[in-house]
């Protein structure tokens, strides 16, 4: 069979740590990037990638950010709508007030993702007094503190009073090498093209990090914090990290979210309901588990899509014409009833989410024909 450990020997301690032990997996993996990277970069239609495959970079590194505060070091957070919006406005302040020459849109990402992890360390501070419930409030307040500031501050928002900021024009005409290259930020196939590199450096970063000591350390804080700290390991450090790597992530979620996807930034599309869908994400995805957090963040939020699409085939005819479907209200209710349905199933049949049933499925597949 292909899918096999056996005659696949390892002879160095190199070869024994990669990622990917199984030659199909290496092969499958790369294979399955470059054309990820390179078929919707080239020949995706606006649609698609507008409004599906953007979004779900953007909400899949959100999730996956979360997954490394929660699912790996056990800290409860409700504040990611709120790190995100840091993200998105500092990328938007850096982009505006900073010379062509000394700034681009990756860099101003990356530079504020530093801000949200900044802020996520000092919210969270209570981290190393408080854990479960009430520790899920004191995040919850980073919500309403970001809320507030963007509010309160006018400066940060180009003084809008809306709270609606349009993108900055120079985000447009320059990127960097854009004079060269001839690219053009309105075209949402060279948006894709920036936010999958970033989804798949972030990640491969994520997946080496759990691999790594300090990963070891946030799975030992999670576990149980009191044999961690006898063990050796400085629990405060450790669940500060944890939340200034999650909250980075999730700052450069919000920039993508902004940037790539809406074309503008507001305040209204990063409200607690937003943290609660991300939450919703990772429970149905896998608390712990880096395939998880996109195979929750794809059903979480392609199910109302499809939901919507049915209803217009149903009911409009079988042409899919629009007019005869669901209604926004019934979308929504039927995919929180779902989300509940599901995360409820899965407790009860894996409470691993997605991300499990995805590594029993592979593991059955390496034993067939004998799973056990």
């Amino acid at each position: 069979m292909w899918y096999r450990e056996a005659g696949q020997f390892v002879t160095n301690y190199y070869q024994d740590r990669r990622i990917f032990p199984l030659r199909f997996d290496r092969w499958f993996v790369a294979i399955g990037l470059i054309l990820l990277v390179a078929l919707p970069t080239l020949y995706g239609s606006e649609y698609w990638l507008s409004a599906h495959m953007i979004p779900l970079c953007a909400v899949g590194l959100a999730t996956l950010g979360l997954n490394l505060l929660t699912g790996y070091t056990g800290q409860l957070s409700l504040g990611t709508a709120g790190f995100m919006c840091i993200g998105a406005f500092g990328t938007f302040n850096l982009i505006l007030r900073l010379p062509d020459w000394l700034i681009n849109w990756p860099t101003a990402m990356l530079i504020s993702g530093i801000f949200a992890g900044l802020v996520g360390i000092v919210f969270g501070l209570p981290a190393i007094r408080i854990r479960g419930f009430y520790l899920l409030v004191s995040t919850l307040c980073a919500q309403y503190f970001v809320w507030w500031f963007f509010n309160q501050y006018k400066y940060f928002l180009d003084y809008t009073p809306s709270g609606v900021v349009a993108l900055p024009e120079k985000y447009y005409d320059y990127f960097g090498l854009s004079e060269l290259m001839g690219w053009d930020m309105q075209s949402y196939n060279n948006r894709w093209f920036i936010a999958i590199l970033f989804v798949i450096g972030l990640t491969y970063f994520a997946k080496n990090l759990i691999r790594s000591s300090t990963g070891r350390n946030f799975m030992a804080v999670r576990d149980m914090d009191i044999a961690a700290s006898t063990i050796g390991i400085s629990v405060p450090k450790t669940k500060l990290l944890a939340f200034f790597v999650s909250c980075y992530y999730c700052g450069i979620a919000g920039a993508l979210y902004s940037f790539a996807y809406i074309g503008n930034v507001d305040l209204m599309i990063y409200e607690v309901d937003r943290s609660f869908t991300i939450m919703f994400m990772m429970i149905i995805g896998g608390l712990g588990s880096i395939t998880g957090s996109f195979l929750g963040a794809i059903f979480v939020y392609e199910f109302p899509i499809a939901f919507t699409v049915l209803g217009d085939y149903v009911f409009a005819g079988a042409g899919g014409h629009a007019g005869g479907g669901f209604d926004s209200a019934a979308v929504e209710n039927v995919s929180n009833m779902a989300y509940g349905i599901f995360i409820i199933a899965l407790l009860i049949r894996e409470p691993g989410g997605f991300g499990a049933l995805w590594g029993n499925y592979k593991q059955k597949l390496r034993t067939w024909p004998f799973p056990h």
